[in-house]
């Protein structure tokens, strides 16, 4: 059979199986609300059967939510790579974050730098990893960006935070530290604008906010995790920390324990490293021993976005255009995946070309 007619002969089945899922449960919930709302007791219908129909109901909208995630993610999109903005000289891609604007911010194993790129590859800015009072570089290992707009880093050698000051009094701005911890890698800005840090050795996420002097205020810490490599925020408030050779834990906005993404989805995780949300809720991560990008929607099943071509995946970031940017320390690239059909949220996309502007999503 011709692969066409047969595609459309599939569409066409799965949109007449959802209309009578849709029909047939309009129906009986016209005839069955007034009757349940005016009239005692439930009839003929016993408790058993009302059971029943709610396990179904709840398994027939996962199953929906499904297969509406299966139409509307991709799996091994590879847009394009962006070889190390520094080269082979100093190692390898590490850590990313993509700002509203798209803008990506990216650093390298052993690079005194922080290079700023757009999504096509361009560099736009590199800032040098030099503290302005004793002139001595730094290595930063993460990367952000806070609501101020100042880029803050990781410093791991040296247990610290590094934030650079566009608005300093000199012209091309000054890095600051700020606190001091065991071993800073992650680095993240809550939905809040409190500023998220992973410390690895001592087990814990930190979370303060910065006054206008760049103090830290209100500090606190969540403990008891094993080895937290990388954090980032959670759609609603919290955040999301990966720990390396264990799971991936949701906090609330109160730092309370929510869930655990394994347990909650059944999923075994090799070696969880970067990762990210989404505007709609949903959290990827990047499987470093599994050499895979999962994401985990706020409703349905776990989708692998990515199952090859990574080789050591690291650090990830997502943007508003549908687009996923993943750090592959195994060959020192950074890949542009497409991983969902349309973006809910921006109708503006200025990067990908190959979209035509149809009434009908590109499948």
């Amino acid at each position: 059979m011709d692969y066409t007619l047969e595609d459309a002969q599939r569409k066409d089945k799965l949109l007449k199986a959802v209309y009578s899922l849709q029909v047939k449960s309009d129906a009986t919930f016209q005839k069955a609300s007034p009757l349940l709302s005016s009239h005692p007791g439930l009839g003929m219908v016993t408790e058993q059967q009302v059971h029943h129909l709610a396990e179904k109901a709840k398994t027939m909208c996962h199953d929906l939510d499904n297969i509406k995630n299966l139409l509307y993610y991709r799996q091994n999109d590879l847009v394009h790579r962006i070889p190390n903005p520094s080269g082979r000289r100093y190692g390898s891609v590490c850590g990313i974050h993509c700002s509203l604007d798209g803008s990506l911010y990216v650093t390298s194993e052993n690079a005194p730098s922080v290079h700023t790129r757009s999504p096509s590859g361009q560099t736009f800015q590199s800032l040098p990893c030099v503290e302005w009072k004793n002139k001595e570089p730094f290595l930063p290992e993460d990367v952000t960006v806070t609501r101020a707009g100042m880029v803050a880093v990781t410093d791991l050698l040296n247990g610290m935070i590094h934030l650079f000051n566009p608005h300093s009094k000199f012209s091309k701005g000054e890095w600051l530290r700020i606190g001091k911890f065991r071993s800073p890698r992650g680095i993240a800005v809550d939905s809040s604008g409190r500023v998220l840090v992973a410390d690895y050795t001592e087990g814990k996420v930190h979370s303060f906010a910065l006054d206008r002097a760049l103090k830290m205020q209100g500090a606190h810490s969540v403990s008891n995790l094993r080895g937290p490599r990388y954090v980032c925020s959670a759609p609603g408030g919290g955040f999301v920390v990966s720990e390396e050779c264990g799971d991936v834990k949701l906090f609330s906005s109160g730092h309370k324990l929510l869930s655990s993404i394994g347990s909650k989805y059944g999923h075994h995780f090799g070696n969880p490293a970067g990762l990210c949300a989404d505007r709609e809720g949903n959290i990827m991560v990047a499987d470093e021993q599994y050499q895979r990008v999962d994401l985990f929607p706020r409703n349905g099943s776990p989708i692998c976005l990515v199952s090859k071509g990574l080789r050591r995946p690291t650090g990830i970031a997502c943007s508003t255009q549908g687009l996923l940017f993943v750090t592959d320390s195994g060959d020192n690239n950074i890949k542009v995946f497409k991983y969902r059909v349309r973006p809910p949220y921006s109708s503006d996309n200025h990067f990908i070309h190959d979209e035509s502007p149809t009434l009908t999503p590109r499948l």
